[in-house]
């Protein structure tokens, strides 16, 4: 069974009198360990198609099954549970709070969990070590660079230990070089059995994935598999 299964989703809005259909019955299913680039242009439909897998917004009709659940009809607060606990997200902009050191920027999905002060530490530290920035605990991301606030980003995602990364134009915000440091780590948690699932206008950055889902009009376009480019950090 896949880990993540849309089928035939839809999602209507309305702009005032207007109908405006963002998602026009696409079905994808998406399996533990996969590393997907969702890419499209601007209104094809490839932001809606996140939001509704990373459960933040309802489709207006279809069913959607993730790990093992039917979340299209849940509760609000039965999908803000079930974001906690499988997904981790990853955006653009980093969204870190800018007065808190990288550790405590990390700690913060526990905190909303309710877990207690010394776990959190611990697992933050981890978290931090494990996307390389074990000697930067303490640092503000006014004290780091953009590539070292992603991972920063990257290692709060992490935290929770999720079955699936959702990653909102991740390198947007970062040089070429950095780009590929971090598409380089995507890769590496692949390896590790998370799926990543990330949205690019980016044709360089889509080749790292193992498949790539365009978007068009609302509707899958193309979904294809691809033998992906390998990330190589070049050593300072």
């Amino acid at each position: 069974m896949s880990l993540l299964d849309l089928q035939n989703i839809t999602k209507t809005y309305k702009m005032g009198d207007v109908e405006v259909h963002a998602l026009r019955g696409v079905s994808v299913a998406i399996d533990e360990g996969d590393f997907v680039a969702i890419m499209g242009a601007s209104g094809s439909g490839k932001s809606t198609m996140m939001n509704v897998i990373g459960c933040l917004d309802r489709p207006t009709s279809g069913n959607y099954v993730l790990a093992g659940q039917e979340v299209s009809r849940m509760s609000r607060d039965q999908l803000a549970e079930i974001r906690n606990k499988t997904l981790g997200f990853v955006f653009q902009s980093f969204n870190l709070l800018s007065r808190t050191s990288a550790l405590e920027n990390v700690e913060l999905p526990m905190l909303y969990a309710g877990i207690p002060t010394r776990e959190r530490m611990h697992r933050a530290a981890e978290s931090l070590r494990r996307v390389g920035l074990g000697e930067r605990l303490d640092h503000h991301p006014s004290q780091l660079s953009g590539g070292q606030q992603q991972r920063v980003a990257i290692a709060r995602a992490l935290v929770t230990n999720p079955k699936v990364i959702l990653a909102d134009e991740p390198t947007g915000n970062l040089d070429s070089k950095t780009s590929i440091e971090v598409m380089a780590l995507f890769q590496e948690l692949g390896r590790t059995g998370i799926t990543v699932v990330l949205v690019t206008h980016e044709a360089d950055i889509a080749q790292y994935a193992s498949r790539v889902i365009v978007m068009k009009d609302g509707v899958v376009q193309s979904d294809s598999r691809q033998q992906p480019a390998r990330a190589i950090v070049e050593a300072a």
